[in-house]
């Protein structure tokens, strides 16, 4: 992909004044040259077959499960077959009794769970019931021990769960059509929205840590995101994640910077602009634009901008760039302040394809 810095994609090429001006139809129809989601995507989809696999600690970690789920989605939507049985093939070592079997994560947490998502989106892309089998086993598992309220025993009420937890269930569903499992889902996102959104509209990155962390709140973006796109209108609790979403993405708006992305810590200015955040609010922006839950004159201006900002953050080697290291939970300013800026890391990767995707949805 030609690399494009992030001044000229927000000025020389296409200014501000122009992206606002877009008609409704044009918002995600017209792309500065090398920014249509299909060339960004196929990109970082091509870059991330040849990549190597990124541990935490020993085993294949989340990050790089989403960014596979999100390449397989760009995959299908372009009916690219080619790079389809490229990440199949990718995959394939890490079925039981294959090569890099050892890779796969095995505890029952959030964080390994999610590997379940992948086996389940190839089984949609190729009806190979083996991936099927190996994907609800995780998805099964996850809900093994419910609490008294119908809770995964995986729940612990950091905000990176609405995406985490949830993402797993919503692919069993999709993939069976068994409304168990987006019923559990539901309850689930229902349970973090009352617990953890804030009045303005933005989450804690726990109870007990009072900060807006960015990629912490892009988890409950996406999350709430990918799960209205599956939500019946008639579902009990589609008006409640639909309200939380709306709340949201208005909050968003406010704090979006003027170069069109957000920062590590969304409500401080000091703080440094991030882009696996702001990957995950561009995804869910976008969706939201296209799907009609959000006004297409507030909100599309915004989400074209983010995307644009987005792509500029993509070097010459088809890596994002300033992407914040893993973090942890602490109640300490400055330790969310001081987080170090990655280049390539799958954190980064995934939200790119997941905004790319949303566009040609």
């Amino acid at each position: 992909m030609k690399v494009i810095s992030r001044t000229a994609a927000l000025g020389l090429i296409l200014p501000f004044a122009a992206i606002t001006a877009f008609p409704q139809q044009d918002y995600f129809s017209i792309w500065p040259g090398g920014r249509s989601p299909q060339e960004v995507g196929k990109a970082v989809a091509e870059h991330f077959v040849t990549s190597p696999h990124q541990h935490s600690p020993g085993t294949i970690f989340y990050g790089e499960v989403g960014t596979w789920y999100g390449a397989l989605t760009f995959a299908d939507l372009t009916h690219d077959v080619v790079l389809r049985d490229e990440l199949i093939k990718k995959f394939d070592p890490l079925m039981p009794g294959g090569s890099e079997a050892a890779l796969v994560p095995k505890r029952d947490h959030v964080d390994d769970s999610i590997f379940g998502i992948v086996p389940l989106q190839i089984y949609m892309e190729t009806k190979d019931k083996k991936y099927l089998d190996y994907g609800l086993w995780y998805a099964d598992r996850q809900w093994d021990h419910p609490d008294a309220n119908g809770l995964s025993q995986e729940t612990r009420f950091w905000i990176d769960d609405m995406y985490m937890l949830t993402i797993l269930q919503l692919q069993a569903y999709r993939a069976t059509g068994d409304k168990k499992y987006l019923d559990r889902d539901a309850n689930e996102m229902v349970a973090y929205l009352d617990k953890l959104q804030q009045p303005n509209g933005l989450f804690y990155h726990a109870p007990d840590v009072p900060f807006f962390w960015g990629r912490g709140d892009g988890w409950v973006a996406a999350g709430m995101t990918e799960m209205l796109r599956d939500l019946p209108a008639d579902h009990p609790q589609r008006a409640r994640i639909m309200a939380g979403y709306k709340l949201m993405m208005a909050a968003l708006l406010k704090y979006q910077t003027s170069d069109g992305v957000w920062r590590q810590l969304i409500d401080h200015d000091e703080a440094w602009e991030e882009t696996s955040s702001s990957g995950m609010f561009t995804f869910a922006l976008i969706t939201g634009v296209k799907n009609g839950w959000l006004d297409a004159a507030t909100y599309g201006p915004a989400a074209r901008k983010a995307w644009i900002a987005l792509t500029g953050f993509i070097d010459q080697n088809n890596d994002m760039t300033s992407i914040c290291e893993g973090t942890n939970k602490k109640n300490d300013l400055e330790y969310y302040l001081e987080r170090k800026r990655r280049t390539g890391d799958f954190h980064g990767q995934e939200p790119v394809l997941w905004a790319a995707s949303a566009l040609l949805r």
